[in-house]
């Protein structure tokens, strides 16, 4: 049976996209049915290992199920989500999406719930903290298809020369091992705080939950933006981090993901928050890197932040039955597993949980799968988020700058939040 993976560029998905996804079976092959899905590129190094874990699923796939097609198309993850948006508006949604966030298509009942595709024993699988995640007016929709957690990195070497004798457990101590480290080291950055416009949402909510909130909403799911102890967590980064010089040379609203974890590798950062690829990479450059919970104001934070991205079954083309098919055969341990090992992630279900768990080629991960089962993911479900994720990205730099106001920033985005809500 016919697989085709391909690139797409701009040119391609305004042109040939509504083409591919037109199509209802492999050419030779009267009956059978074609899903066309798009899927993110994981690769961070340009190379073709999201590719090679496609084929290798959709290989094994046809082979043991007659009748049913699958054709991938590879889009890197600058792209993606719009490029799905495009399509679903034009009426020509994919099959299978797997990108990052479901809740405005579940809202819009354009997705299957897991109920209509999945198993019991699949649906039962995934870990607590994705479900609730996943589900939009009680319903899932969204199925996890990769996760991770935040640990705090500290450079091993540089502790020692420091001087520092343990990982901070609360904040006054990281204050003081960053003061220290700035003051016996050569290091750029005592503790890089990326609040750029790349991922400031998440580094947010990663102090938030260290302050004992629940993040960006309260314990009923209400948006909480502007809380109180929200805007003290913010006004203790800035008095006692960021105007003592302890960020770095960056600004921490101009520093983005990519360049932190790019300078830490490098060995130019005593401390930042990270997720598993950063241990990888971090490794693979040399530096003896030390991983401990987060900590949070008065001790060790109770709850760290969760990622999840997402894979769906749009209802357009009307293949409930061969989307489940593939779907409960993606979610197999040995899938999920490949996934999560080739990209340093970490598996959604259960079982392929504790199988990397009791594996010690897998050791390095597992701080960060002891974290996951009690991890607090980012309001997903609200088809608001979007709107909110990018406000925090683009303003809350602006909190912790010379002369900015943590309360004024929290409130504006608050605001925009309750008027994101309204359109709903």
């Amino acid at each position: 049976m016919q697989r085709h993976f391909l690139r797409l560029t701009a040119a391609t998905a305004a042109l040939g996209v509504a083409v591919a996804l037109a199509g209802c079976g492999a050419p030779g092959e009267a009956g059978a049915v074609t899903l066309n899905l798009i899927a993110a590129d994981y690769d961070v190094n340009g190379g073709q290992s999201s590719r090679t874990y496609w084929d290798d699923v959709v290989h094994k796939f046809e082979a043991t199920h007659d009748g049913i097609n699958v054709e991938v198309h590879i889009e890197p993850w600058t792209s993606i989500d719009r490029k799905v948006a495009q399509l679903v508006k034009r009426d020509q949604a994919p099959d299978i999406a797997q990108i990052g966030a479901y809740a405005d298509y579940a809202a819009d009942d354009k997705l299957y719930s897991a109920d209509e595709l999945l198993s019991i024993p699949v649906q039962s699988n995934f870990l607590a903290p994705l479900v609730a995640a996943g589900k939009q007016r009680r319903v899932q929709y969204g199925l996890p298809f990769t996760a991770s957690t935040r640990l705090l990195f500290y450079n091993k070497d540089h502790f020692k020369k420091a001087g520092i004798a343990k990982p901070p457990q609360t904040w006054e101590e990281l204050s003081e091992a960053a003061r220290l480290l700035k003051a016996n080291t050569k290091v750029s950055y005592p503790i890089a705080l990326p609040l750029g416009p790349e991922e400031a949402q998440a580094e947010t909510m990663v102090w938030l939950l260290g302050a004992g909130t629940d993040g960006y909403v309260d314990a009923g799911g209400v948006y909480a933006i502007d809380s109180d102890e929200n805007t003290s967590a913010l006004e203790w980064l800035k008095s006692d981090l960021v105007d003592q010089k302890l960020t770095g040379p960056v600004a921490p609203g101009k520093l983005n993901r990519k360049e932190a974890f790019a300078a830490f590798t490098r060995g130019e950062v005593g401390m930042l928050n990270g997720h598993p690829s950063l241990m990888k990479s971090a490794r693979a450059a040399g530096v003896d890197v030390g991983m401990v919970t987060m900590p949070g104001r008065a001790g060790r934070s109770n709850s760290t932040m969760g990622v999840a991205d997402w894979i769906m079954g749009f209802k357009q083309n009307g293949h409930q039955a061969e989307i489940g098919d593939f779907l409960n055969f993606l979610f197999t341990d040995e899938n999920v597993l490949n996934f999560a090992a080739q990209n340093a992630l970490l598996p959604v279900t259960t079982s392929a949980s504790e199988a990397m768990e009791d594996d010690a080629q897998h050791a390095d991960l597992k701080p960060f799968l002891d974290e996951l089962p009690e991890s607090v993911l980012p309001p997903v479900d609200k088809t608001s988020w979007a709107t909110v994720s990018d406000e925090v990205k683009r303003n809350i730099g602006n909190a912790v700058k010379p002369g900015g106001s943590p309360r004024q920033v929290l409130e504006d985005i608050a605001q925009k939040a309750t008027e994101a809500e309204q359109r709903e």
